[in-house]
C-alpha cells in the first residue's frame, strides 16, 4: 500500500472551507487503484487548524499513474497563477509506502 498525506495549516474557523474542497467528488475518486480518501481536522491549537489529507492507494504505481494521468494535470493547470486563498499557513505533502499493518478487533 502508498500512502500520501497533505497537510493544510489555516487561520483559526477555515478548516471547513479545505474539508469542503476535499470532499466533493473529483476525477481521482474513479481512479484505478485508489482505496479511500480521508480528511481528517486537528484543532487542538490555539492559533491555527490543521487539515490532514489521507490518501490510499493499492501501490506505488497506482499513485504515479494518477500523478501523470491527463485528468490530474489538467486540474494543476487551471489553479496555475491562480494566489492561494489567505487563510492557508502552509501546506506540505509526504508519502509513504506501509510496512506493516494491524487491525484490531473492531476492524476486522
Amino acid at each position: 500500500m502508498f500512502i500520501q498525506t497533505r497537510s493544510i495549516v489555516v487561520e483559526k474557523g477555515n478548516a471547513e472551507q479545505v474539508v469542503e474542497r476535499f470532499s466533493k467528488e473529483g476525477a481521482i475518486d474513479s481512479r484505478e487503484g485508489l482505496i479511500d480518501v480521508s480528511v481528517m481536522v486537528n484543532r487542538s491549537k490555539k492559533e491555527n487548524e490543521e487539515v490532514l489529507i489521507l490518501i490510499r492507494w493499492e501501490s506505488e504505481e497506482a499513485w504515479k499513474n494518477w500523478e501523470k494521468s491527463e485528468e490530474h494535470i489538467q486540474g494543476h493547470r487551471q489553479n496555475r497563477g491562480q494566489p492561494k486563498p489567505e487563510y492557508i499557513i502552509s501546506t506540505s505533502v509526504n508519502s509513504y509506502e506501509l510496512k506493516k499493518r494491524k487491525i484490531g478487533k473492531a476492524g476486522q
